[in-house]
């Protein structure tokens, strides 16, 4: 089975992290035929493109720019900035994108520039991405020498400092600033009072690298790829439990079943273990059951099941998992990221985690369970940003499908898998030096 490539086109013949090269495929055209053109044209040939954003939120990309205002109606300068802040468990396609393919990148960089009058790029990168960081300088070092490419932008990439919550679009700009990364009180919105209270555009690393070739082919004919309210092509990032696990650019509505079990993608479960779950957008998206999996992988048909195609990180989990282990180390990384600002974030998170701890070591009683996913419901939409409520909603997802699992800790007195889960001793970074810790009481 052939997929479509759009994003990572050419990458498997060329080096396109070599400006040459990238020029030799069509690199930069895109740029050329957009600056004959209007910045209005622009965002119309986007919005009929059906494009929307691909870091999580899934809002129309066309339409984003259209908030921004002319600079009659606003005088301040506009920004465009990128989220490269990768930092949901099971994503890692923009590390590729910019990887291999930084020019095309660029590329959609200038293009939106233009279309939203921005005269400074600002690309905010997960600071742990070393290697990207330094193939993306390396191409801007070599667009110093071609100002008919560069034109009069200025892109300056920013290294975060590992904060989770920075990928949060007004965190992101506070920290930006030089703030403390914590969400913002929404409206305003960041395309009317965003970078220093100037309007912004804030998109994701694959929605940029997208642009070029919307421009190129038109937004009508992409649209023509993938299905309704999910058009063009997606790169989503397989891990867990297969035998090939990476970065695969398809058109969505492809069934989540071939995206795990294809020999041209996952490639099957190793050692023909059967899939017991799969994590279907990143670990912040309700979980689906190993018999779930004949569901299309695009918006409607994963909303259907009450789930998200979110950062597009799809975690396989099989037979073997204990999921009040994974509840631990999903609750975790969410206490850990947790900014604080809010209380229901900050306090419940923690519960969350602690209650999870006592459930696993055999400690807890159905009160406690019944506790746990009360938390949960305290959480889930009272927070500014979605960090609390997708981690309430991922924890309450494990107990609503596999609930004679938790209920077996309970009845047993331990975990009922022992130590044939392949999560059994592996702590998150935050726990390693807490690991003592499983009866720790839940907090008055």
């Amino acid at each position: 089975m052939s997929h479509k490539q759009v994003v990572m086109a050419g990458t498997d013949t060329r080096d396109l992290t070599k400006l040459a090269e990238y020029e030799a495929v069509g690199g930069y055209a895109s740029l050329a035929k957009a600056r004959t053109l209007g910045p209005e044209q622009i965002t119309n040939e986007l919005m009929a493109s059906e494009l929307r954003g691909r870091g999580g939120a899934f809002f129309p990309t066309g339409r984003k720019w259209s908030f921004v205002p002319s600079p009659e109606q606003n005088p301040n300068p506009h920004y465009l900035v990128i989220n490269a802040d990768e930092s949901e468990p099971g994503s890692f396609k923009d590390n590729e994108i910019i990887s291999r393919v930084p020019h095309r990148f660029i590329e959609g960089c200038l293009i939106t520039a233009h279309a939203v009058l921005a005269k400074h790029v600002y690309v905010y990168i997960r600071g742990e991405y070393l290697g990207p960081y330094e193939i993306l300088v390396a191409a801007l070092e070599e667009l110093k020498q071609r100002p008919d490419l560069r034109g009069d932008v200025t892109i300056v990439v920013h290294r975060g400092a590992g904060a989770y919550i920075c990928g949060e679009e007004t965190a992101l700009l506070d920290s930006l600033e030089g703030k403390r990364g914590q969400p913002r009180t929404k409206p305003p919105f960041p395309a009317i009072a965003g970078l220093y209270a100037s309007p912004t555009v804030v998109n994701n690393v694959e929605t940029i690298a997208t642009v070029p070739a919307i421009v190129e082919m038109g937004g009508a004919e992409y649209a023509k790829l993938g299905v309704p309210n999910s058009r063009g092509t997606r790169l989503i990032s397989v891990s867990g439990h297969v035998e090939r696990g990476g970065n695969y650019e398809v058109e969505p509505g492809i069934s989540l079943k071939d995206l795990i079990f294809a020999p041209e993608l996952g490639g099957g479960v190793p050692g023909g273990r059967a899939v017991k779950a799969v994590i279907p957008g990143g670990s912040s998206t309700v979980i689906l059951t190993g018999d779930e999996l004949d569901v299309g992988y695009d918006f409607d048909s994963l909303l259907a099941k009450n789930t998200a195609m979110g950062s597009a990180g799809v975690i396989v989990l099989d037979e073997r998992v204990c999921m009040v282990q994974l509840g631990i180390r999903v609750s975790e990384f969410y206490e850990h990221e947790s900014c604080g600002k809010c209380t229901p974030c900050r306090e419940g998170t923690r519960w969350m985690t602690q209650i999870l701890r006592k459930l696993e070591a055999g400690e807890a009683t159905e009160r406690e369970l019944d506790l746990l996913l009360s938390v949960c419901d305290r959480i889930n939409g009272k927070c500014l940003c979605p960090l609390g409520d997708t981690a309430a909603m991922a924890i309450a997802s494990y107990v609503a499908k596999f609930r004679d699992e938790f209920v077996a800790h309970l009845d047993g007195g331990a975990c009922p898998c022992g130590d044939h889960s392949p999560l059994d001793g592996v702590l998150a970074p935050v726990a390693q030096h807490i690991h003592d810790h499983a009866s720790e009481l839940v907090p008055a």
